[in-house]
């Protein structure tokens, strides 16, 4: 059974750094696209950053470019998710993804959704 479990959230001022983590279990995901969405209350769920199943290829929402930093290691089953220079519009629920076998990793069409973790910014 997939699993995917995110943690590295929680509340922090305007300014500051968060580090997200997300490990994947009952399969490999070595080959697959990731990425990270966000959904904040009353908006719709948005894909933040991708990233290919080599760690090749990254991309981003323009609200996150510049700030955020997506990677990924596969002997760990892990990817990643560095948010710098946080801002209050960034608060939301974090989600981590997987997409599909060498698929495009931007915007990623999600197969496979952890459960979220809460960033909430504080201006």
């Amino acid at each position: 059974q997939v699993q995917l479990v995110e943690s590295g959230g929680g509340l922090v001022q305007a300014g500051a750094s968060l580090r997200l983590s997300c490990a994947a279990s009952g399969r490999t995901f070595s080959s697959y696209a990731m990425g990270w969405f966000r959904q904040a209350p009353g908006k719709e769920r948005e894909c933040v950053a991708g990233i290919s199943w080599s760690g090749g290829s990254t991309d981003y929402a323009d609200s996150v470019k510049g700030r955020f930093t997506i990677s990924r290691d596969n002997a760990k089953n892990t990817v990643y998710l560095r948010m710098n220079s946080l801002k209050p519009e960034d608060t939301a629920v974090y989600y981590c993804a997987v997409g599909g076998v060498y698929s495009s990793s931007y915007p990623l069409r999600a197969n496979y959704w952890g459960q979220g973790t809460q960033v909430t910014v504080s201006s």
